[in-house]
């Protein structure tokens, strides 16, 4: 038996991506968005482009769109997309360990800290100033934070 069949997570597709059927049709798989990412977060899996928060954050600087000849990616006055930063159970600060390390990358300041009674402040993501740049979930140590 060949094939992939381990569950997969929808793809985060680079910024000002089509509908992901749309996008899988026009795109030609040339990696030029790839190689013009200055954050170097466009990675390409499975043949198609995928933005790795891991490597980095996005700064939605649109060199990515820019390269794409094939209009898979187009800033049409549309959001660059919809995922918000979200801090999961694995959370330091929520099993009682100081931890505020995904606070100080952040651009916009959306995750802040409340404080609480007997533990450290707990991280919590403002969604309606997180743009969805990922600069959070890189620092992380516990991999706590996901954008969905």
């Amino acid at each position: 038996m060949r094939g992939d069949f381990k569950a997969r997570r929808n793809p985060q597709r680079p910024p000002w991506a089509l509908a992901e059927q749309a996008f899988l049709d026009a795109c030609t798989r040339c990696g030029a968005c790839v190689a013009a990412c200055p954050t170097r977060i466009i990675v390409v899996v499975r043949g198609y482009p995928e933005v790795d928060f891991k490597r980095g954050e996005c700064t939605f600087c649109g060199e990515c769109v820019a390269a794409c000849k094939d209009r898979a990616l187009v800033r049409d006055g549309r959001e660059s997309w919809s995922i918000k930063a979200r801090v999961g159970e694995t959370c330091l600060a929520q099993r009682g360990v100081e931890c505020r390390v995904c606070g100080d990358p952040c651009p916009v300041t959306a995750i802040r800290f409340s404080p609480r009674l007997g533990g450290p402040p707990v991280a919590e993501v403002d969604t309606a100033l997180c743009t969805g740049c990922g600069a959070c979930v890189a620092p992380c140590p516990v991999a706590a934070i996901r954008l969905t």
